[in-house]
């Protein structure tokens, strides 16, 4: 037995030995609870993971000066940088899955400043009940550092709203379609309709959908909103419950070279179905807007704000017919990591070797990631009464120019050294900051601290809906001045006049 036991201790030393000699990383281990614990215990046993842990940093008093199995608790978070120094660290890991956002995002902003790699656990409720392992593992990524605390739902209210009915989803093979896919596809509707005019787009949820929800009835559906008998066939063939509207073009710059093209998808693309929705008796219709629809200066914010006027019009409409669908808006700020927008165009940039390219160096926006935007989108229909733009409390706004540095440094390189910034100009109908409402709407508290309702402004229904039908047949010719138009509904809409 002795020698049993002499033998594999004689090969673990050896294995150690050869470890120390091929290990790529040296580790830095923030949080000395149980996940710090089991990520140490798997490093010091991985034959397949070059990193070798070194120190441990938390910021419980009790904790500083003992060890972690073989490996020492030096501090809190005020030494992460002398540690680094002091131990040679070149990779640092973050192991508090139930950390706050707040602290969570103070710390690793004092990591970035270091040239380690950074990685993190998930957060609890990602893990779920699954034990930690170093698989969990993953990238610290910009979105770490902007630190919200998460939207907490109310998921039984949510289940309760979509459990048997039959959801339309526009637009939902886009970025936020397609999240809203995921997480409907969670609560067991009668049945999902997937409908998209990019058929790629389309077949690519629906594979992810089929493969991890075999159950789903789920039924994908090719057509554009803009066509208004494609949009009445499939309200009559599926008579819809709960519809969605994420379908729209939201690109600034692209709209303002083609506003025609905003005001055919977005605004034409609303009124057709919301029309097919009081029309076949959906219960309720929630609209996908943005914060650029407040005092808007380019195509696409006036668009989505016609786009909330028909809302509160159609939801009107339908009070006055007795009927039951209810209208809804959901208004929120930039998505990180969607289709086109600017964490995507900046890493492409880093990868390139610079420059990263920044409109101004004192423009922000507010930011929220794909699943706070439709954990709001979900929560904010089990709220609506009709008529309302829910808006969502996106926390400080972030400087565009402090998120590309952010990004740079997390790829381990130094911006204005490494990578170049280049401040290129605010390209047309831009602002440096958005808004959340106009000063008319004031804001209206809900049972979730994140989520308020802006106050419906009236406007005289007949003459918009008079305008409103001028616009969109003008809009089929594709004149010039259409924006002049857009101002008529939208009188604080400002814009460039086109010359010649």
């Amino acid at each position: 037995m002795s020698v049993r036991f002499a033998y594999r201790f004689i090969n673990l030393v050896r294995r150690r030995k050869q470890r120390n000699e091929d290990v790529k990383y040296n580790s830095l281990i923030i949080g000395a609870g149980s996940a710090g614990q089991i990520i140490i215990k798997e490093l010091e046993n991985s034959s397949v993971v070059q990193s070798i842990p070194k120190c441990v940093i938390d910021d419980d008093p009790n904790k500083w000066g003992r060890m972690l199995g073989n490996i020492p608790i030096i501090g809190g978070r005020e030494k992460i940088i002398e540690a680094v120094q002091k131990f040679d660290i070149t990779q640092i890991i973050f192991t508090i899955p139930s950390a706050s956002a707040k602290d969570k995002r103070e710390i690793l902003n004092i990591c970035k400043e270091t040239d380690c790699k950074l990685l993190t656990l998930p957060e609890v409720y990602q893990l779920l009940n699954e034990e930690v392992f170093l698989q969990h593992l993953k990238p610290v990524a910009v979105e770490d550092l902007l630190g919200r605390e998460p939207i907490k739902a109310d998921l039984g209210q949510i289940k309760q709203q979509i459990q048997g009915k039959v959801v339309l989803i526009t637009g939902g093979g886009g970025s936020i379609g397609s999240e809203l896919c995921r997480q409907i596809a969670t609560y067991d509707p009668k049945q999902l309709i997937v409908f998209d005019i990019y058929e790629n787009n389309a077949y690519s949820i629906e594979q992810e959908l089929k493969r991890n929800y075999p159950n789903l009835n789920l039924k994908v559906l090719i057509g554009s909103v803009r066509d208004q008998k494609r949009v009445d066939d499939i309200f009559s063939s599926y008579r819809p419950d709960i519809v969605y509207h994420a379908a729209a073009h939201k690109h600034v710059p692209l709209m303002e070279g083609s506003p025609n093209e905003a005001v055919k998808n977005n605004v034409v693309g609303t009124y057709n179905t919301s029309k097919a929705a009081l029309k076949y008796n959906a219960e309720r219709f929630v609209l996908i807007s943005t914060d650029k629809a407040v005092n808007p200066t380019n195509a696409m914010g006036a668009s989505k704000r016609i786009c909330e006027m028909i809302i509160q019009m159609m939801d009107k409409d339908s009070r006055n017919r007795k009927k039951r669908t209810q209208f809804v808006a959901v208004r929120f700020g930039n998505v990180l990591g969607s289709n086109g927008s600017v964490i995507p165009l900046f890493k492409k940039q880093i990868a390139a070797g610079g420059p990263v390219t920044v409109t101004h160096p004192d423009i922000i926006r507010y930011f929220m990631t794909i699943s706070e935007a439709v954990g709001l989108v979900l929560q904010a229909g089990t709220y609506a009464a009709g008529g309302e733009i829910f808006v969502l409390d996106m926390g400080q706004p972030i400087k565009i120019d402090t998120l590309a540095r952010n990004l740079i440094k997390l790829s381990g390189l130094h911006p204005d050294e490494d990578i170049e910034i280049k401040y290129i100009g605010l390209r047309p109908g831009e602002k440096l900051y958005e808004e959340k409402l106009m000063a008319e709407e004031g804001l209206q508290k809900t049972e979730n601290q994140l989520i308020y309702i802006g106050k419906p402004i009236p406007f005289d229904e007949k003459k918009f809906l008079k305008d409103l039908q001028s616009l969109i047949q003008s809009s089929q010719e594709n004149p010039k001045n259409i924006e002049a138009q857009m101002q008529k509904i939208v009188p604080n809409f400002k814009f460039q006049e086109v010359v010649g």
